[in-house]
């Protein structure tokens, strides 16, 4: 599996008591915008919801249109 975006700052933050490697649903803009690197985790987190992870607060920024 690909990673296109970590948060490599929150190692340093915050003491990293158990990892998960997990998928993601996406829409198709949103797929181009991660692959092309325009996405930020900076203030993301991760919850669990009825035995879900889910992912807060992160940031896909939409990809300029090109002319």
């Amino acid at each position: 599996m690909a990673v296109y975006a970590q948060n490599r700052k929150a190692r340093f933050d915050y003491d990293i008591l158990e990892t998960f490697q997990t998928g993601i649903v996406l829409y198709g803009f949103e797929v181009k915008s991660v692959r092309a690197g325009r996405v930020d985790l900076k203030d993301s987190y991760i919850t669990v919801k009825n035995n879900e992870l889910w992912l807060l607060n992160a940031k896909i920024y939409p990809l300029q249109p090109k002319n």
